[in-house]
């Protein structure tokens, strides 16, 4: 191994590291207490390294989003092949997507909530928000229904399920009609 393939190894390390620290942070105490300085702290490498990684807090936010969008890709795919049917499969997709949301509330806010940087349906898309969002049209697209666009009909059915995942995180809808709240939309709004 060269010397310059040696050093990438080890900047990619260090980046990996900066990344997982502050996901491990946000999610124990909250975004608020992602810092640069209680980052450097953690990992044991001073602010100037952090910031020859990233310029500051808001390109964290966008690498840990991007890390939890090819997570959440994975988690969709998963639990769509496994499902025999339209039905089965949309039910799955959305009991992933909100499992997803509810396991890692840190990542989803990232990804969904908060300043990463990162732009969403554009042409400059990041590629893991590109997937993620393939993920759901791959399911949801074989259900939108003749005449209906299945990209729009995704970000529709998507909208509805970051809703229920925020509105139930938030402590605004009760818990124990969480599964039948799942039936209802997959029942009524993707109409199967």
């Amino acid at each position: 191994m060269s010397v310059q393939e040696r050093k990438q190894r080890e900047r990619a390390d260090r980046e990996r590291l900066i990344v997982a620290t502050a996901r491990e942070l946000a999610e124990q105490q909250g975004w608020d207490a992602v810092t640069t300085r209680r980052l450097a702290e953690r990992i044991e490498y001073s602010q100037p390294v952090l910031y020859s990684h990233f310029r500051g807090k808001r390109e964290i936010i966008g690498a840990v989003a991007l890390e939890g969008a090819g997570e959440m890709a994975v988690a969709l795919r998963a639990a769509t092949s496994a499902a025999a049917g339209p039905h089965a499969r949309v039910t799955a997709l959305a009991r992933a997507y909100l499992d997803f949301a509810e396991r890692n509330p840190a990542v989803y806010d990232a990804m969904f909530q908060l300043d990463g940087g990162l732009a969403f349906a554009r042409e400059d898309t990041p590629e893991p928000l590109k997937d993620a969002f393939a993920a759901l049209l791959e399911c949801l697209g074989e259900v939108a229904g003749d005449g209906v666009h299945p990209g729009l009909f995704t970000e529709t059915v998507w909208a509805a399920l970051h809703g229920l995942a925020t509105l139930t995180r938030a402590g605004r809808l009760p818990p124990e009609y969480a599964e039948r709240r799942v039936s209802l939309l997959v029942e009524r709004l993707a109409v199967l």
